[in-house]
């Protein structure tokens, strides 16, 4: 499909794996408009897709309040004049052993990345079911799909969003609306490096760009087609 002239919005979108979904789709024709913490981040990347010679717009919210999830929605729906699609990315990995992590260090990677996914979903589909069609797009992780050490909040969080997406899909497909789980491996993301996951070599490490194509290339698909789930790993790290 040709996605020039679509509206979407990604969370965390200002910088990461949400900045490089949003300049490859930008690329496209698509309108983008993106959300974040970091107005400087939000600012920079907004200019930077406007050069791409599309609507840019951006908003800024804390994912994990759905009061400001629902203005921050609603407001870049007016800026675009529209939504079509979105990308769920926004998230936080917090890494530490269940005995050590603090209560309400886990109890915050679940209300970011599992509620923060519920309020923007549940935000962008009335404007999706309205048009009578639309894409959402929730980013897990291999995390989710097996757990391991020292990644229990950031693990169940993504197992959760596996679930909840599913939950989503079989509600909405009816109405046209695919929803989409991604569970990608180790990305050479800022999270990824900085969390000692992994060292960002491109010559072995998936790259930010290489998740954005992804995304772009499931999204052009025919609307009779529907991903229901993916993985992507590097191919020799």
């Amino acid at each position: 499909m040709n996605l020039k002239g679509k509206n979407a919005i990604i969370t965390g979108g200002g910088r990461g794996l949400g900045k490089a979904v949003a300049l490859v789709l930008a690329k496209e024709g698509v309108n983008i408009g993106i959300t974040g913490r970091n107005e400087e981040n939000l600012k920079t990347t907004v200019k930077e897709l406007k050069g791409l010679g599309i609507q840019a717009s951006y908003a800024i919210f804390s994912i994990d309040d759905e009061t400001a999830v629902q203005k921050g929605i609603a407001n870049l729906s007016d800026d675009l004049g529209g939504v079509d699609i979105l990308i769920n990315n926004a998230g936080i990995g917090d890494f530490g052993s269940i005995a050590e992590m603090p209560s309400e260090t886990w109890e915050q990677v679940m209300k970011t990345n599992l509620f923060g996914v519920y309020y923007a979903a549940k935000a962008v589909y009335p404007f999706l079911k309205e048009k009578g069609a639309g894409d959402i797009v929730n980013v897990a992780s291999t995390a989710g799909l097996k757990g391991g050490p020292n990644m229990s909040a950031y693990a169940a969080s993504k197992a959760a969003v596996v679930s909840l997406s599913q939950s989503m899909m079989a509600e909405w497909r009816k109405e046209n609306i695919r929803v989409i789980t991604l569970t990608p491996s180790t990305i050479a993301s800022d999270m990824s490096i900085q969390g000692g996951l992994t060292d960002g070599n491109p010559d072995t490490v998936l790259q930010p760009e290489d998740f954005a194509e992804w995304v772009r290339d499931i999204l052009k698909m025919n609307r009779r087609a529907l991903i229901a789930t993916g993985s992507i790993f590097s191919t020799n790290p």
